[in-house]
């Protein structure tokens, strides 16, 4: 089958990101000694990759400036694609009697973009002041600490897995907000970089990302979770590369090493932590 260009490029937009997400399940369990289990890896995949596909498929006004290249691909290619990950991922979780986990991104994804009905009043968190920044974050911290809840202690679930990843998360987010500063503007979409400015927003998302670190280091040090030393320190170096030399604007013709560089770093940090620790033995 010869795919259109741009429908095969929507289709591996959200590769990536899928693939991290295997990889911070598998990280997680290694941080809080559990054994790996590959079809809950997949199944976070599938589900994380159907849920970022289909928000990529579904048309909004920032798109239109933030993402031309997919203006012409074919949706519904994508949408059938999207439909069959999240049933198989959703299949893989019901194995583990985590069925209702599968749906945490797809029911935060709708009540992003459609709001909250309180009685006759109708609550819009879509444009909202860093809205959309909470949403993603949270739908992490969740769906994350959902699954490995099925293993591990409580206490490590609410005091290490979820704040880890709602933070990680969001300073993720807003990164990808500089990028995407026009199209947002255009759209009326109240980000971080716009509303607070560069500058600030980049000392916020220094000083959570240095919080967050030391709150790992010290869980380690009170072996709350494992001392998984060459993660800690990947992800804190990629963080003070990431949350230093990306937190700019992106201009109308984004350089593509810059783009490179924040794919690699961002999304593929878990990657790139895990061989790294492969590598070192540490």
């Amino acid at each position: 089958m010869n795919l259109h260009k741009p429908t095969l490029r929507l289709l591996c937009a959200s590769m990536l990101v899928g693939i991290s997400g295997a990889f911070k399940l598998h990280i997680t369990f290694l941080f809080l000694g559990i054994a790996p289990d590959a079809r809950t890896y997949l199944a976070g995949f599938l589900i994380i990759y159907a849920t970022y596909t289909l928000d990529r498929a579904m048309d909004c006004e920032e798109d239109k400036v933030n993402r031309k290249d997919l203006a012409s691909s074919r949706k519904d290619i994508a949408i059938a694609f999207c439909l069959f990950s999240f049933a198989l991922g959703s299949w893989l979780l019901y194995q583990q009697d985590l069925l209702a986990i599968s749906f945490i991104p797809i029911f935060s994804g709708y009540l992003y973009s459609k709001g909250l009905a309180l009685g006759s009043r109708k609550v819009k968190l879509k444009g909202n002041f860093g809205m959309k920044n909470l949403a993603v974050s949270l739908t992490w911290g969740l769906f994350i600490s959902g699954i490995v809840q099925r293993w591990a202690d409580i206490g490590k679930v609410l005091f290490f897995v979820f704040p880890f990843f709602t933070i990680k998360s969001f300073i993720n987010t807003v990164i990808y907000d500089f990028r995407d500063v026009k199209g947002d503007a255009i759209a009326g979409i109240k980000t971080l970089p716009i509303c607070l400015g560069e500058g600030n927003t980049r000392k916020l998302l220094q000083f959570m990302h240095i919080v967050i670190h030391l709150w790992i280091a010290a869980s380690m040090l009170l072996n709350f979770i494992n001392p998984e030393v060459a993660l800690l320190v990947t992800f804190f170096s990629a963080g003070i590369i990431y949350t230093g030399f990306l937190t700019k604007s992106s201009p109308a013709s984004e350089p593509r090493i810059r783009k490179l560089m924040r794919d690699a770093i961002v999304d593929g940090e878990f990657i790139m932590a895990l061989l790294i620790k492969t590598v070192t033995g540490f």
